[in-house]
């Protein structure tokens, strides 16, 4: 390709992603410490001032995808702005969030009692450009509720976490990624025990991207991309129904 029209090609992109709202609130970037991971986003750079799907199956990859959204959130807070997680049912244990840089009074809880409630918490947190992220939890989220969330961070440049728990389905919604985390053994020193949280990070969909399979660990106060474990037959027929 001739160096005119890689310049081009390479320029039109620029203007399709900033036309898509990719670059984030006020153009600034999360550094996620993923290395080659970030490649598989649109300009390499980790999309905000967008709406995110996690996916989980069982309690086990629920908590750990908790644990994975709390080190993205501690990455935003950083913008000295707040932070409200919004649920029916919360599981997750506040003063956790310690091990992710995170203060848990930082963090605004509401909970509710249906998920129709939920949903409207959600939609109008992430209209207010106060704050930094919106985490929802609910199951289901049908393609236009998602739209009407992804048309709100357009406006406000929020970036808003849905995490849904064992969804009925998973439909295509309009969110610009979709993921599942599974937990993975932690190690100390080489041994099996209580060391650094490790996760499976499988980024389903990603809008204008490329999607992928990868190991990170939690350690030192930031994200590790680490080599590919192998895994026993057992540990693998449950990864495969979860």
């Amino acid at each position: 390709m001739q160096p005119a029209k890689h310049d081009i090609i390479q320029q039109l992109q620029r203007e399709v992603l900033s036309l898509q709202r990719h670059k984030g609130i006020s153009g600034q970037q999360l550094h996620t410490g993923w290395g080659d991971i970030d490649k598989a986003f649109p300009g390499h750079t980790f999309p905000l001032g967008a709406v995110h799907e996690f996916i989980s199956t069982n309690k086990e990859n629920a908590a750990a995808t908790n644990g994975f959204m709390a080190g993205l959130v501690g990455k935003l807070m950083q913008q000295s702005k707040q932070v409200l997680w919004i649920s029916t049912k919360r599981t997750l244990f506040p003063p956790a969030l310690n091990m992710f840089g995170i203060a848990p009074e930082r963090i605004v809880f509401i909970d509710l009692c249906k998920q129709k409630e939920v949903l409207w918490a959600i939609e109008e947190a992430l209209k207010c450009n106060a704050l930094s992220v919106v985490i929802g939890e609910l199951s289901e989220l049908s393609f236009t509720e998602s739209r009407r969330l992804q048309l709100a961070v357009e406006q406000s440049r929020v970036t808003g976490f849905i995490h849904r728990y064992n969804p009925r389905t998973e439909n295509t919604v309009a969110c610009v990624t979709r993921w599942k985390i599974s937990h993975l053994a932690s190690e100390m020193n080489g041994m099996p025990g209580v060391g650094f949280p490790k996760w499976n990070v499988a980024l389903l969909k990603v809008r204008n991207g490329r999607p992928g399979t990868w190991q990170i660990e939690w350690s030192a106060g930031g994200f590790k991309q680490i080599a590919p474990q192998a895994f026993s037959i057992s540990e693998m027929l449950q990864r495969k129904a979860g």
